[in-house]
């Protein structure tokens, strides 16, 4: 009788609760870390995430500012001190001037000998202004624009740019500017900015972005839950962002796209890479697909310090590249024709597929450079200023440093679209720009041969193995002396790294005459298969419905513009009969 009459009392409950209430915080308290809750580590990453965004948007907003113009009535510059340089590090941002006018185009002696891709802020970079090339000019309220457009993830984007003819314009084939010529074209933006409007006035177009991410499951599990019509059918798999991740990482070449996609009012392509694949192919061209898209002008939206350097190092190779593959002599225009082409090597939209066609315009790498020279100049000519057996030779050439910057921005302007841009016809050398002479010394080419990105310099060294008939055992002692990592003699206890200069094999092969050949064909062999595989990823990530649409509008505008050349030269073959 006892015990129901202490069931009933008050005092029983009190006290049940009050050790119920005790047992439950203490198993709170050491649960195991399996069990233990995420929200404070979202909360943490958020306000990180936000902190950080903060910081990135005010250095952009500082790196977009042009560098100051340089003094007219001096035609040389020294060089920067030690001193200076040094100083110069203790900051990651870039100011708005500056009292050094060479600051911003002096590269340190040695800085791609042994990079530190690990880096994690800009003031370990070799200098604060290092890489301000990467940044190109664009309308400030269509910039404003794109970046709101990053804002409406909250997964966290690391790195972030927007590239193609949505944002940089592109020459038609028959010469005129591609922002104009789809000017009976549908808009494919619902409800866009008025500045996104403005800037795409007569040819509106698709907008893509990349973005780089720290990890790429989490990433598309925060993205499949804010945004899961974005996803094709693969969100319907159990474990999704897993089965996402795994197609994104070991597939193609490691990066997912969501094609047709409206944020904002605008339509956009996005694709979703991590940054060690990232950094990885800008300094090694494992795969040369994310490498050849940064090597021509794009708008940076969220930079990031590692990146910015291995993007460095991609430019300075691509541009080593194209020379070794160019005469004594040559123009502005081929140089950066022949850098823009290499990513297009052997890529299957450039081909005719099962009999359907190419996907690609056949001119596109002539409309891209015809149009946006300014900017490849802007991202080359401070390299070209830099390497040792390349220069202008032209007399045209302002005799003062920065001037490719100056000349960039008066081309792109303050209008509010591309049309209202000046012509390519009025920058500085013409259409075909300045004159260019390189030093065919076979030990400087050697030295640049020795220089190339590792994955894609072994392809060269194996090409010139059969032809040279070098026996293995030589050849495996060519490419251990050929490693980067190797100590240099005098660095006893691995004080220091052999500076990467050309031996006897390097030589051998930058007196090739048909250097330029097998260099191509190493293009594509590294190329094409990563392309291929990811030209077909694009079914499963994308989706059936949506890849057909994308292959049948890149199609529909390749034959357009073929089929414009073709009006256009018989027009001219009439003219000539009258």
């Amino acid at each position: 009788m006892a015990l129901p009459k202490l069931a009933a009392s008050p005092a029983y409950y009190s006290l049940v609760t009050a050790n119920s209430f005790v047992l439950g915080q203490a198993a709170w308290h050491y649960r195991p870390t399996l069990f233990r809750s995420s929200q404070a580590q979202q909360r943490t990453l958020a306000t990180n995430q936000a902190q950080q965004d903060q910081h990135l948007d005010n250095y952009n907003q500082r790196q977009d500012q042009p560098p100051p113009a340089p003094p007219r009535e001096s035609s040389q510059s020294s060089p920067p001190s030690s001193s200076t340089t040094k100083s110069s590090s203790a900051s990651d941002s870039v100011p708005a001037s500056t009292t050094d006018d060479t600051a911003y185009t002096s590269l340190p002696p040695g800085w791609e000998d042994d990079p530190d891709y690990r880096i994690t802020a800009f003031s370990q970079l070799p200098h604060r202004n290092f890489g301000y090339n990467q940044h190109i000019k664009i309308n400030e309220d269509f910039k404003e624009s794109l970046r709101q457009i990053l804002w409406q993830f909250r997964a966290p984007i690391r790195y972030a740019f927007a590239y193609g003819s949505g944002v940089f314009s592109q020459k038609s084939g028959n010469g005129s500017s591609s922002s104009s010529s789809n000017s009976h074209d549908l808009s494919p933006h619902p409800n866009p900015p008025k500045a996104v409007e403005d800037w795409q006035k007569g040819g509106a177009k698709i907008i893509d972005f990349i973005f780089g991410v720290s990890h790429t499951q989490h990433w598309h599990s925060l993205n499949l839950t804010q945004h899961p019509d974005h996803y094709s059918g693969l969100r319907y798999l159990p474990y999704a962002s897993a089965a996402i991740s795994h197609v994104q990482d070991d597939f193609g070449a490691g990066i997912y796209y969501n094609p047709y996609i409206t944020v904002n009012g605008t339509m956009i392509k996005y694709g979703v890479v991590n940054l060690d694949t990232l950094a990885t192919d800008l300094s090694d061209w494992n795969t040369l697909y994310l490498a050849g898209r940064l090597q021509k002008p794009v708008k940076i939206l969220r930079d990031n310090p590692r990146i910015r350097l291995a993007n460095q190092v991609n430019l300075i190779s691509a541009l080593r590249t194209a020379l070794l593959m160019l005469p004594e002599k040559f123009t502005e225009r081929t140089l950066y024709e022949r850098i823009a082409g290499l990513s297009y090597l052997g890529d299957p939209r450039m081909t005719s597929f099962l009999g359907l066609g190419a996907s690609e315009d056949p001119a596109k790498i002539s409309n891209i450079v015809g149009a946006q020279l300014p900017g490849f100049r802007q991202l080359y000519v401070p390299l070209i200023e830099n390497l040792p057996n390349v220069s202008f030779h032209d007399r045209r050439v302002p005799g003062v440093p920065g001037w490719e910057k100056e000349d960039a921005l008066r081309h792109a302007g303050s209008g509010a679209s591309p049309a209202s841009q000046t012509s390519v016809e009025d920058v500085l050398g013409g259409a075909e720009g300045l004159d260019l002479r390189q030093d065919m010394d076979p030990v400087k080419r050697g030295n640049m041969v020795r220089r190339l990105p590792k994955a894609f310099r072994r392809k060269l060294y194996f090409a010139y193995k059969k032809k040279f008939g070098i026996p293995g055992s030589a050849f495996e002692d060519v490419l251990e002396a050929s490693e980067d990592e190797t100590e240099a003699a005098s660095g006893a206890g691995g004080g220091g790294f052999r500076r990467r200069e050309g031996g006897e094999f390097e030589r051998r092969i930058a007196g090739q005459e048909d250097l330029g050949e097998v260099m191509g064909k190493c293009v594509r062999g590294t190329v094409a298969w990563p392309s291929t595989t990811q030209s077909l990823k694009g079914v499963f990530s994308g989706g059936l419905g949506r890849s057909w649409k994308y292959y049948s509008e890149k199609r529909a505008k390749g034959k357009g513009k073929e089929l414009s050349t073709v009006e256009v030269g018989e027009e001219g073959k009439e003219g000539k009969r009258e």
